[in-house]
């Protein structure tokens, strides 16, 4: 009999502590339900209104990109003066070869300046990992096709 009583006692500690659990699982629900997230500070502020009404959402504007503004031509004639300004000073670079590699095939394949094909070819051949060499050697290959076959006028 003795045997029953903590089997007895165990039942009743776990039927109460299912009852405690309950509250409190009941509790937190309730503070969940009712707890408002503080909307976060506008980062402009809205004029005072005159009638006190409730404050609605402010929506946040979305942010513009500086550039977007500046016409097409005007991108085109800046990346123009940059390939040209970045032309000389490509050796001067202080690149791994498989960067410098891509900064030539990358003014090649802007300006279509065959004169690129050497140095570009010289870079191809430094760099060290021989899947990503034979990667390159074939872009400069392609790259000599292109600029060799005749280009259709528009």
């Amino acid at each position: 009999m003795d045997l029953q009583q903590p089997t007895t006692q165990a039942i009743s500690d776990d039927q109460e502590l299912a009852k405690v659990l309950a509250g409190v699982s009941q509790q937190a629900d309730d503070a969940l339900q009712f707890e408002e997230t503080p909307a976060p500070a506008p980062l402009v502020q809205a004029a005072p209104t005159v009638a006190a009404a409730p404050a609605a959402p402010i929506a946040m504007p979305t942010p513009t990109p500086v550039f977007a503004s500046a016409p097409i031509e005007d991108l085109d004639d800046i990346k123009k003066d940059a390939l040209v300004e970045l032309r000389p000073l490509v050796d001067k670079l202080s690149l791994a070869p498989e960067e410098k590699f891509d900064t030539y095939l990358l003014l090649i394949r802007s300006t279509d300046d065959k004169t690129l094909i050497a140095p570009a070819h010289a870079a191809a051949k430094e760099i060290p990992d021989e899947t990503r060499r034979a990667q390159a050697l074939l872009d400069i290959i392609k790259e000599i096709d292109f600029l060799s076959s005749p280009q259709p006028t528009v």
